[in-house]
């Protein structure tokens, strides 16, 4: 076998199909990229038996042909060479000689007989979006995913299509995360997928933020797969049936605040200088007329700091962890917020008119964590 591309573009695709390969495992081809070069070109598989990859290397082949080669050294030796064509060769025995400018590298590889190659999905049948809206709604809820194996449901985000609008749910027992868009074509029926927080999470380092790409996504009973460029990336979904979310979320409240987004984020930054891993201490929020007085006592000091807000309804004293409602704040892109309160024990909602986006927190009893 021998090819020849840039040794950016060598890189580049070598770091898509890394996310497919486990740290550890009991299985060592799993630990190894499976290349292949022929009439499709050059493709480059990975599979962890979750998540399995395979992508597209531009470049030129001179001589078709297979190998199996360590990842994680493919991947090193990859990164030191010069900005320049990669000539990558491979004998009769599986040995794998990388050539750029003056750099020589010479390495074991397999035959890869035993690879187990990502599972196929029919991909007739695609809900077509955009690359930069499905990374936004990741960015936007898996923080709020479990990461708590004990109940595996909620280390997975819901994501379902139907009709001409698309959403993505998670929660992990503490708060709630909900985006929702329409989609440029509208599908039959409906299609619903838990995928887990870890695939999304290497999902979204592959799509683009360019508006114009787009992302097709193909769905089995137990398999979804995301065609993103020339990268195919295909993921077992997480078995069982999620939570109904509607049965949790209430319109009812007693208390409606609008606080400027910045404002009200950097005012709990501030409080959070304050605490610690393993400090339980919450942020206590006084909301009355026109202000909205923030403050956290711990056993680094303490704190108060005042935030203009309108309010309509009752004054209320509530207590939250910092860490859910900074994480919320972060990725909500409007400028002045809509948080709606019940009572001190109830979880606050904050949801925009469109409803295109509602983060429900739990907060905290604070009187007997003082």
């Amino acid at each position: 076998m021998k090819f020849i591309c840039a040794q950016q573009e060598l890189n580049a695709r070598t770091g898509v199909v890394l996310k497919a390969v486990p740290a550890k495992t009991t299985m060592s081809i799993l630990q190894y990229i499976y290349i292949d070069a022929g009439e499709e070109g050059i493709r480059f598989f990975a599979n962890d038996m979750e998540n399995g990859i395979e992508t597209k290397v531009e470049g030129t082949v001179e001589e078709a042909g297979y190998v199996a080669i360590e990842a994680a050294l493919f991947s090193s030796i990859v990164r030191t060479l010069p900005d320049n064509e990669v000539t990558v060769t491979v004998d009769d025995n599986y040995l794998v000689t990388l050539d750029c400018e003056s750099t020589h590298f010479t390495l074991p590889g397999r035959s890869g007989d035993d690879f187990t190659f990502p599972p196929e999905v029919d991909k007739t049948d695609a809900v077509t979006m955009r690359q930069a809206t499905l990374k936004n709604f990741i960015a936007q809820t898996v923080f709020s995913v479990s990461t708590n194996d004990a109940n595996r449901i909620m280390t997975g985000a819901l994501l379902t299509i139907e009709e001409n609008e698309c959403s993505m749910i998670a929660l992990d027992g503490h708060r709630i995360a909900m985006r929702k868009t329409e989609l440029q074509s509208p599908v039959s029926g409906t299609k619903k997928a838990i995928i887990s927080g870890k695939t999304l999470l290497k999902l979204r380092d592959i799509l683009s933020d360019q508006a114009e790409k787009e992302v097709q996504i193909y769905f089995t009973q137990k398999l979804a797969s995301f065609s993103v460029s020339d990268t195919f990336f295909t993921t077992r979904l997480i078995d069982g049936e999620y939570f109904d979310v509607s049965q949790m979320i209430s319109g009812d409240y007693e208390t409606k605040m609008q606080v400027g987004r910045r404002q009200f984020l950097e005012g709990i930054e501030r409080a959070m200088t304050l605490s610690h891993d393993g400090d339980k201490k919450p942020i206590i929020l006084g909301i009355q007329d026109q202000e909205m007085e923030i403050k956290v006592s711990s056993t680094r000091g303490s704190m108060n700091s005042l935030v203009m807000v309108k309010k309509d309804g009752k004054d209320i004293l509530i207590g939250f962890n910092p860490k859910f409602l900074t994480d919320a704040l972060r990725v909500i892109e409007d400028d002045e917020l809509s948080i709606y309160f019940v009572n001190p024990k109830a979880p606050c909602y904050i949801r925009n008119e469109e409803n295109n986006y509602l983060y429900m927190i739990l907060p905290i009893n604070f009187k007997t964590v003082e």
